[in-house]
């Protein structure tokens, strides 16, 4: 099982946080944080999981989880999706859409690294 992640997201202190946090576990950590481009990244670097936010420049993470759901051939990449809201309706918006979690900021280190451990079955 490769240990490849790619963090889609636009805050450099997230960014720097999940990066320390899963390179420290061994996981080789790509960054991107422009929406419009976000999913092209995602099919030229075929992660083994993407850690997604909501909100992006460009286009929302709902957006990029919509067209990687549609993809035969990423359809089964394992999302695990941010908010800084926190909210009911993105939550729910979000596993409508085929999410495989969703987590709300501030999250802890641990949680995302047993996350993304757990959906990996790493």
């Amino acid at each position: 099982m490769g240990k490849h992640v790619l963090l889609i997201e636009d805050e450099p202190n997230i960014i720097e946080a999940i990066r320390f946090i899963l390179s420290r576990d061994g996981w080789q950590v790509d960054t991107h944080s422009d929406g419009m481009t976000a999913f092209d990244r995602v099919g030229a670097l075929r992660p083994d999981i993407v850690i997604l936010d909501v909100m992006l420049p460009g286009r929302s993470g709902f957006d990029i989880l919509r067209d990687i759901r549609a993809d035969p051939e990423l359809c089964a990449l394992p999302v695990l999706m941010l908010t800084a809201k926190g909210q009911v309706k993105d939550r729910e918006m979000a596993e409508r859409m085929g999410v495989s979690r969703f987590m709300a900021k501030p999250f802890s280190n641990t949680e995302v690294l047993s996350s993304v451990r757990e959906l990996t079955g790493g």
